[in-house]
């Protein structure tokens, strides 16, 4: 028998765990069929990966907030399985058929002074602390979530002995509004207060607006005889002194009689219609009925006006038809046990697997006969069930299923949910924020039969840049600043002004040397020398000058192509033997400078600017293969590459 109030599951599918749900309503169709209307709930498999460390964020500050926080021990199977009794509450309604009610659970607000083994010990038992808005994909704190502990009660004083006098000073803890031994008598007062009601009516008599209001004299006068008159007129009497006098020349001064207007007379028959919808859809969440209906009042006008609303006659009337209503509508019905058998139950044919879920006979039949449960790895079971895909061909006993119904995940940690959530060190729900979110999919991967899990690892890459890549970050290192990016690896780099800065240079000519050492028998042997003077001077000039100077190196060639970069790729080891190749057979075994460089390369005078070499294609390669004054180069292999490359990286 499920009544409205309880906690049910509800299955929509046949693979899938069951639905939690409350029941608000059951109404009955025209066709004769029960359907509730249900308020929903979520776990945590159904709801983003953000909101959960929303979630577990919100959790941990609670338990920082406690004073002395519960240190509970679990092992990693509670961990795992308190995870599956979280909900959240929503305030989306539902309306779904009762004959898919599949049995009774019990979902309470997270209590934070209970254990939480509280809630692993019974069967069926969830917790939620926060509400979760499917449309908007928010998370936030339930309204009704109980503060415990001193921050939230009132430390009540102890009682003081018989005659003891208390010593408190009694203006800085309340003020005093009437005081009940006044010199007046009950008949003098209750005459005051006629008297204020006189004033009242005559004073709406003369108002514009309140004779639209009430035309009559009858609904003048009611509305004078109301709790705002009578207010006013008391607290005119005690400011006063008591003195009558006094009280009635306050309340007719030189202008006129004094009008008292409560909010049942402030509002208009349109202002309280939308207050009357707004009600019906929002209940007495004020908040909502004045952000949506009514922003022109303040809260404080809203809840005044609904508290004597009520005592008006039409919301006597409402609740008049609503009891009737509700007498009317279903209070309970009975859903016989469900025994239908479930499709992905996996049927037995003399001992043997048959069908798994759609994936044709005899999928189990070599394949997995004996393969063990997903979650507790058993191998004899009562009944077997299919989970997952059917090209995975997975199954659980009778308990892991029933567990995966109800819960929304296996028993044990699986595979599929990853080796964060295995060693996840959270102990308990209010400290979730060490607790990784299980997968949204529950999807498994292949088991052998083993209880040993199978990781499955993830894919590497390699990222390789071009050479010319690799070039701009040494031509653009006024635009792009290498380090500062690696820094903050959130800020995109302007890859626009990189290429701008790099369209400068609109050709580069890129060398690529590779040398082949002299025979054994010839170690003597080496590159030409114009070949290593060509070497030693790029080394000069764009290791020393071009580092420390703005303006590259230019080499002009025929036909009016300018390179405002020559970039010769040469190993370490090759540049090394040329120094030492050219210190001790040219230089007396100095290391040469820049003016030995340009002597030995015909050129007699150092430059101290950018340096121009005019030449042709002929001559410049000529220039790299020159061996007339080496003679043995033949034997040293030199090979030469050129690559004209423009305007792209």
């Amino acid at each position: 028998m499920y009544r409205v109030g309880d906690y049910v599951f509800f299955e929509n599918s046949s693979s899938n765990p069951y639905l939690i749900r409350r029941i608000e309503e059951l109404n009955k169709t025209a066709s004769g069929n029960v359907e509730a209307k249900v308020v929903c709930f979520y776990r945590r498999r159904d709801i983003s990966h953000s909101l959960i460390q929303l979630a577990d964020k919100h959790a941990k500050e609670l338990e920082e907030e406690k004073e002395t926080p519960t240190e509970i021990e679990l092992t990693e199977k509670q961990k795992h399985q308190l995870r599956h009794r979280e909900l959240f509450l929503s305030r989306q309604y539902e309306s779904l058929p009762a004959t898919h009610i599949r049995g009774k659970c019990s979902v309470a607000l997270l209590n934070e002074t209970e254990s939480v083994l509280s809630y692993l010990d019974k069967d069926d038992t969830f917790f939620y602390s926060l509400v979760y808005d499917p449309t908007q994909k928010t998370l936030l704190a339930d309204k009704g979530e109980i503060r415990v502990g001193p921050r939230f009660q009132a430390d009540v004083p102890e009682m003081l002995q018989e005659g003891e006098p208390d010593d408190r000073d009694q203006t800085k803890l309340e003020e005093k509004l009437w005081d009940p031994e006044c010199p007046l008598t009950n008949k003098q007062i209750d005459q005051f207060l006629v008297v204020a009601r006189a004033v009242g009516t005559f004073a709406r008599a003369l108002d514009c607006s309140s004779s639209v209001r009430q035309p009559s004299l009858h609904m003048s006068a009611a509305a004078a005889s109301r709790d705002i008159t009578l207010f006013h007129a008391m607290d005119t009497l005690h400011r006063l002194n008591y003195d009558l006098s006094s009280a009635l020349s306050v309340l007719v001064p030189a202008g006129g009689p004094v009008l008292c207007r409560d909010e049942m007379e402030e509002w208009s028959a349109s202002e309280a219609a939308m207050f009357e919808e707004a009600l019906e859809k929002y209940g007495k969440d004020f908040n909502d009925i004045r952000q949506d209906f009514l922003p022109w009042k303040s809260l404080t006008s809203i809840i005044e006006y609904y508290y004597m609303w009520k005592t008006t006659d039409r919301y006597v009337q409402q609740k008049r038809l609503k009891a009737a209503e509700a007498e009317s509508k279903l209070k309970q019905v009975y859903i016989p046990t469900y025994n239908k058998p479930n499709p992905n139950q996996i049927s037995v044919t003399n001992g043997k697997m048959a069908t798994v879920n759609g994936a044709g006979p005899g999928a189990y039949h070599a394949a997995g006969g004996g393969r063990a449960c997903e979650s507790c790895y058993t191998m004899q079971s009562a009944q077997w069930y299919s989970w997952g895909p059917p090209n995975m061909q997975c199954r659980l006993c009778v308990s892991c299923w029933m567990y995966w119904k109800k819960y929304g995940g296996l028993k044990m940690p699986s595979r599929a949910e990853g080796t964060e959530e295995r060693t996840s060190p959270s102990p308990e729900p209010r400290a979730r924020s060490h607790v990784p979110r299980q997968s949204n999919h529950m999807m498994p991967m292949r088991n052998s039969g083993s209880p040993k899990s199978s990781m499955k690892t993830k894919q590497a890459f390699l990222l390789k840049v071009s050479r010319l890549t690799k070039m701009a970050r040494h031509m653009c290192r006024d635009i792009i600043k290498l380090r500062r990016a690696a820094r903050r690896p959130f800020v995109p780099v302007n890859c626009g002004a990189v290429k701008a800065e790099y369209r400068k240079h609109t050709h580069l000519v890129i060398i690529f040397l590779t040398w082949t050492a002299p025979p054994s028998d010839h170690p003597h042997l080496g590159p030409p020398p114009s070949l290593l003077l060509l070497l030693l001077l790029y080394y000069y000039y764009y290791f020393v000058f071009v580092f420390s100077h703005p303006f590259p190196i230019k080499t002009a060639c025929p036909h009016h192509y300018e390179f405002d970069h020559l970039f010769i790729c040469f190993s370490f080891e090759f540049f090394l033997f040329c120094v030492s190749w050219i210190q001790t057979s040219h230089l007396g075994g100095s290391i040469p400078t820049f003016a030995q460089i340009t002597s030995l390369s015909g050129q007699n005078r150092a430059r101290t600017g950018p340096v121009t070499i005019s030449t042709s294609w002929f001559s410049f390669f000529s220039f790299l293969f020159a061996s007339t004054s080496f003679t043995p180069c033949v034997s040293s292999r030199v090979h030469v590459t050129c690559v004209l490359v423009a305007d792209e990286i």
